[in-house]
């Protein structure tokens, strides 16, 4: 079982790391479109999902925006956080810099107080308007689950020319300006061990933060079923062992468990 969410707008949802979250998919409500195919999705593989509809225009996202924010603001609801996420990757929208300029107007129109968040898999940093684009949102969450390219390739499975080098060097541009987000997990994969709890992976994961300065790093594990068998959460204990790591490295740490 797979979850896809409507489009252009779902919730608001209670997120267990955002708050009240109001829900921005600029990917087709009826499948996935997503720069990587990670075996852990909770939207499924790439391939089981592919979308017929097209992807909702900046002016649909405006204005369905637009509506429930009036909607949410006569019921007396206050979100959080708008947060662009939903059916895969949503830096690959051809206007999301517009839209993102469209989401900042309304948020200061309606809710001034609300934080915008754009849970990315940074594959498209390298573009110069989606990389400025990130820069002026409040949260620009961008995944990095390991440095190890063999692992990603096992695990996130980016589309070619992926090159975690140089997302990383565009993740240092930020200049402390974002929030890394990594999912830690066990379990085996195609005869293949696809933990990365382990020294092996943490250690070097570590060091790429000491590059990157990011604000804040969140840290999680899975939640919901995922697509693939053989994978498995990481237990608190293990968790709770890469946040003190973190910490002690001076880096502000959540968990998800």
């Amino acid at each position: 079982m797979s979850i896809t969410f409507p489009s252009p707008i779902f919730g608001p949802v209670h997120s267990r790391r955002l708050g009240i979250s109001l829900g921005i998919n600029l990917l087709p409500s009826d499948g996935k479109l997503c720069s990587f195919d990670c075996i852990y999705c909770e939207c499924g593989l790439n391939g089981d999902h592919r979308p017929q509809q097209k992807i909702p225009t900046r002016e649909a996202v405006a204005q369905a925006l637009e509506q429930q924010l009036l909607k949410m603001q006569q019921e007396g609801t206050t979100p959080d956080v708008l947060t662009f996420a939903g059916n895969g990757e949503p830096t690959l929208h051809p206007q999301f810099s517009e839209i993102i300029d469209d989401t900042i107007l309304l948020r200061n129109h309606y809710f001034p107080s609300a934080k915008i968040s754009v849970l990315t898999n940074a594959t498209q940093i390298l573009r110069p308007q989606v990389f400025d684009a990130l820069r002026r949102v409040d949260n620009n969450i961008c995944k990095l689950d390991t440095i190890n390219p063999d692992y990603i390739d096992a695990v996130d499975r980016p589309h070619k020319g992926y090159d975690v080098q140089a997302v990383i060097e565009r993740l240092i541009a930020f200049g402390s300006d974002c929030i890394v987000q990594t999912m830690f997990m066990q379990g085996e994969h195609e005869g293949k061990d696809v933990s990365n709890i382990s020294d092996e992976f943490v250690s070097p994961w570590l060091s790429a933060l000491q590059l990157i300065q990011p604000r804040e790093v969140e840290i999680y594990t899975i939640d919901r079923e995922v697509p693939v068998k053989g994978l498995r959460k990481a237990t608190p204990t293990q968790l709770d062992s890469i946040r003190d790591r973190v910490e002690a490295l001076g880096f502000h740490c959540t968990v998800a468990y």
